[in-house]
C-alpha cells in the first residue's frame, strides 16, 4: 500500500487497525534517547502529576510539540523514553508529514514508531486534504479510545522565523480532543516545549504539568485550541530559559 493522498481511505483504514511491536518501539526510542541525549526537565510539579496520569492505563495523552527542525520528532521521542512517558511506548502514536511514508525502509522504522501519515493543506492544497485530513483526526479519536496516545506537532511546519515564538496552531488539535471526549474517552494534555542551542549542544524539552481535556476549559474544539497554545508556549518560554541559563 502506498502512503498517497489519492490512496488516502486505504491508507486510514490501515493505521486505524495497525499495532506496533512494543520491542522495536522500546528499543527504537532508547537509541534515539541514546543518540540525541536531550536535557528532559519539568515544570513545578509536572513529573510527578505525569507520573501517576501515565500509571492510569485508561487515560489517553496528547502530547503538543512545537516545532523548530526535521529532527523535533526524534527528539520528542528521546525525551519520552527518558520521562514517565515511557511506559506508554508501544501505545503512542505520532503524527508525521506523508513524505516521510514515501521510502519503505524509512516507512517501517515510522510505523514502529507509531507513526499515522498527515496529507498537510501546504503541500496538497486546502480543498485536496481536508477530507483526508477529516479521516486522519477520526483515526486519531478511534486510536485514543482503544488507550492509544497522540504526539502532535500542531504547528504544522517548522519555525523559520522564531522559534521562541509559536506559530500559529493548528485547530486539528483541538477537534482531536474534543472528538476523543465525545467518544467516551478521557484525555489529558501534556505539552513539551523543544529549544536548541546555537552551538553544538544537547536540546532541552520541558514537560508542562499534565490537564484535564474533559474540563470546561476545553469543552470545543477552539476553547482546546488556545488552551494547548497557552500551555504549550509556557513550556517553549521554559525550554529556552532552561538553555541560556548558566
Amino acid at each position: 500500500m502506498d502512503v498517497t493522498l489519492d490512496n488516502a481511505d486505504e491508507v486510514y483504514r490501515y493505521y486505524a487497525a495497525h499495532r506496533q511491536s512494543r520491542l522495536k518501539a522500546t528499543a527504537m526510542y532508547g537509541l534515539l534517547a541514546a543518540r540525541h541525549r536531550p536535557i528532559v526537565k519539568y515544570e513545578g510539579g509536572a513529573r510527578d502529576a505525569l507520573s501517576m496520569i501515565v500509571r492510569r492505563r485508561e487515560v489517553p495523552l496528547i502530547i503538543a510539540a512545537n516545532h523548530v527542525r526535521q529532527t523535533d520528532p526524534f527528539i520528542l521521542a528521546a525525551a519520552g523514553f527518558l520521562s514517565p512517558v515511557r511506559t506508554r511506548i508501544g501505545r503512542m502514536r505520532v503524527l508525521a508529514k506523508d513524505e516521510l511514508f514515501e521510502d519503505p525502509a524509512q516507512r517501517r522504522k515510522i510505523d514502529d514508531l507509531g507513526g499515522i501519515p498527515v496529507f498537510r493543506q501546504k503541500d496538497h492544497g486546502m480543498r485536496a486534504a481536508a477530507s483526508a485530513g477529516k479521516q486522519m483526526m477520526d483515526v486519531c479519536v478511534e486510536r485514543m479510545t482503544d488507550g492509544d496516545s497522540i504526539a502532535i506537532f500542531p504547528e504544522g511546519t517548522c519555525n523559520p522565523d522564531d522559534p521562541r515564538l509559536l506559530q500559529k496552531v493548528s485547530s486539528g488539535v483541538g477537534h482531536i480532543a474534543v472528538g476523543a471526549r465525545k467518544a467516551g474517552s478521557s484525555p489529558w494534555l501534556v505539552c513539551a516545549g523543544i529549544a536548541y542551542p546555537d552551538v553544538d549542544g544537547r536540546p532541552v524539552v520541558v514537560f508542562s504539568r499534565p490537564i484535564d481535556l474533559t474540563s470546561e476549559v476545553a469543552g470545543t474544539p477552539a476553547q482546546a485550541t488556545r488552551l494547548v497554545t497557552g500551555e504549550l508556549q509556557r513550556s517553549v518560554t521554559a525550554a529556552f530559559a532552561d538553555l541560556a541559563a548558566p
